[in-house]
């Protein structure tokens, strides 16, 4: 947003008004600001990354054998990448910083400019995907290191890495409506919790098949699943209907935690 004035003559009624911007613009603005805050916040950001990365190692160390001597021909490094990724970029977002700014007021003065409402939330999100993919690159290379190939080849390996940005995206949405509903820092960082019920109630550590009973039902209606599998195919399988699925589930999360995030927003801009 930036802002424009007119000189102020004796007897002149002229004030000093802010100009509203462009869409893209005020989008800009927020998403620049948000990134700008990652390195002073870098606890935030590098955690989940080397969480990952220690539950990755140690997960081939344990398992590998165990699989792939139960399955010929099966890679579970490139089986098990996808559960790292997820891990790593799963409840990652600038949200508790959105807290901080309801909390100093910085928010409600923002809601006073003509800066589209929208925006604000958007330019977050934005900065969300950008942190999102440069959290998966490092664990995409440390799998290629370890000699996961990718069966769709370059295409395949960016959308492996688009598709983990943009469902650490739909899951945010829940950390950015707990964050414009409540303003309480605690519960946005509770909110990563939601997330261990479905990453471990699924196909993270054996194949589909491998399941029995009541995991293997749960594990049909888990959203994670699909998206697991989805990622697999592009490093394993090739182009097959498995990423369609992958997609379609992330964007059904998307759907939810975005009308959440959005009641939430006109919430507090009705409130403010």
């Amino acid at each position: 947003m930036t802002t424009t004035s007119t000189a102020l003559l004796p007897g002149s009624t002229s004030t000093i008004r802010a100009r509203p911007t462009s869409f893209v613009h005020d989008v800009s603005t927020i998403a620049g600001r948000a990134l700008r805050a990652v390195p002073g916040d870098l606890e935030a950001v590098i955690p989940p990354v080397l969480i990952a990365t220690f539950f990755f190692v140690v997960n081939i160390a344990t398992l590998e054998g165990l699989t792939e001597g139960q399955i010929d021909g099966f890679d579970y490094t490139a089986f098990q990448m996808p559960t790292a990724i997820l891990l790593g970029v799963t409840g990652v977002s600038r949200a508790p910083a959105l807290v901080l700014d309801v909390q100093n007021g910085y928010l409600d003065r923002l809601l006073m400019t003509p800066m589209r409402r929208i925006a604000i939330l958007l330019g977050h999100l934005v900065a969300d995907v950008a942190i999102a993919m440069a959290l998966a690159v490092p664990i995409l290379v440390l799998g290629l290191i370890l000699g996961t190939g990718f069966e769709t080849g370059v295409v395949g390996a960016i959308v492996f890495l688009l598709m983990a940005a943009f469902w650490s995206l739909s899951f945010a949405g829940f950390g950015y409506a707990v964050a414009l509903k409540t303003g309480n820092p605690a519960a946005v960082q509770s909110v990563f919790l939601l997330f261990f019920p479905f990453l471990f109630l699924t196909t993270s550590y054996v194949p589909r098949a491998q399941l029995s009973g009541w995991l293997d039902t749960v594990a049909s209606f888990n959203p994670v699943t699909y998206i697991l599998e989805g990622l697999r195919s592009l490093a394993i399988d090739g182009w097959t209907i498995d990423l369609l699925w992958g997609v379609i589930a992330i964007v059904a999360v998307g759907a939810l935690s975005m009308s959440m995030c959005l009641a939430a927003l006109r919430g507090r801009v009705a409130a403010g």
